[in-house]
């Protein structure tokens, strides 16, 4: 017990109770996040916005340029998402909730490749030595990019992609004795299976009435 304890607390010992607080936020936030996605509530977005704003500094600090470089990525699709999905003609939302066509597939592979470029060119600029963990780091980037590139546009598949970058991150954060992270993770790996399902029920449920 004592052990587990010291796995979910311990890397904390030595952390500043501000950056206890900011961590929390995050948390909070990250987690009210993907309910409201799950939920396809507008709100997902200025809830996400407070929790990668706050990442943003505190990976900075940490040195996980890799995750500093997405969460701030993420600060501006969350700006970019909260926009159009506010967008309405008339009573009726413009953009419903659809699967992705060949060409956003393309445009999905792309998108991935040129993040995991730029996530290895971040580390390399910061002089910051890559080992293992840092190229699944690397390559979690690429998914999680392209899941919020999906998610703004109300993509089925952006929930695919939360699941399978949120799996291989939970492992990472808890090697990295970054218990917390790695519990929220699980969280969203979780609530990212419960949206995939929600969203698909919703784009099955417009196909039978149109």
């Amino acid at each position: 017990m004592e052990s587990i304890i010291d796995f979910f607390l311990g890397p904390y010992s030595t952390t500043s109770l501000y950056d206890i607080f900011l961590e929390f936020l995050v948390f909070f936030f990250g987690i009210a996040s993907v309910i409201y996605a799950k939920k396809k509530n507008i709100l997902v977005f200025p809830t996400g916005l407070v929790a990668t704003a706050i990442s943003v500094y505190l990976l900075y600090k940490a040195g996980y340029f890799g995750d500093m470089t997405l969460n701030f990525y993420y600060s501006i699709m969350s700006i970019y998402g909260w926009y159009y999905w506010s967008r309405k003609k008339g009573d009726k939302t413009v953009l419903p909730i659809t699967r992705t066509t060949t060409k956003e597939k393309l445009i999905g592979i792309l998108l991935f490749l040129l993040t995991v470029i730029i996530t290895y060119a971040v580390y390399i600029g910061f002089d910051h030595g890559i080992e293992t963990v840092n190229y699944i780091d690397i390559f979690t980037s690429g998914l999680f990019f392209t899941a919020m590139w999906y998610m703004a546009k109300k993509k089925l598949e952006n929930w695919t992609l939360w699941i399978i970058a949120d799996i291989i991150t939970v492992p990472l954060y808890a090697y990295r004795g970054l218990g917390i992270l790695s519990l929220q993770y699980l969280i969203f790996t979780v609530l990212a299976v419960q949206g995939y399902y929600s969203w698909k029920k919703d784009i099955n449920k417009t196909q039978q009435t149109s």
